[in-house]
């Protein structure tokens, strides 16, 4: 499954970063192309994106954990009955925060933060080279998108925590 990993320091403090990462209605203000989420209800919500070319989209998600302790959240796409299923045969992301260690933290409060996205491809979706289908070279073009997705967001949730 082609899984795409990031992590970054961000300066601010781990609470704070959890407030911003466990509620959906801030993805607007760090995840890319999102411009709105609506239908926030009992861990499901609806993000309402715009392509690069102007098109809206629409896309579902369940909350599958959100753990404050551990300061992780997951989040999986609903795909079954939509345009993504094409492409994708599941899709999660999870993001942790963890605080640097005490010592560090003394000096100037900072957490680190890793997204991870996890998305497997449908078993007949490939790159068709002549007349044969390369799956391997369709989850790469996954992950190097998902990637820079993840980048972007960090970036995203860097500028809204300064």
């Amino acid at each position: 499954m082609p899984t795409a990993t990031a992590s970054r320091r961000i300066a601010a403090p781990a609470e704070q970063l959890w407030r911003i990462v466990s509620d959906p209605y801030h993805l607007p203000r760090w995840w890319p192309r999102v411009e709105r989420v609506e239908s926030v209800d009992g861990g499901a919500f609806t993000e309402v994106m715009r392509t690069r070319k102007g098109k809206t989209v629409r896309a579902d998600f369940d909350l599958v954990r959100a753990d404050e302790p551990a300061g992780t959240v997951v989040w999986e796409q609903r795909l079954a009955g939509t345009p993504f299923a094409g492409v994708l045969a599941r899709s999660e992301t999870e993001l942790r925060i963890d605080p640097p260690p005490s010592a560090e933290r003394a000096l100037e409060p900072a957490s680190d933060v890793t997204i991870e996205l996890r998305q497997e491809m449908p078993s007949q979706t490939g790159v068709v080279v002549g007349r044969w289908r390369a799956p391997s070279f369709g989850n790469w073009l996954v992950r190097r998108a998902a990637e820079r997705t993840i980048e972007e967001a960090l970036s995203g949730l860097e500028r809204i925590s300064a």
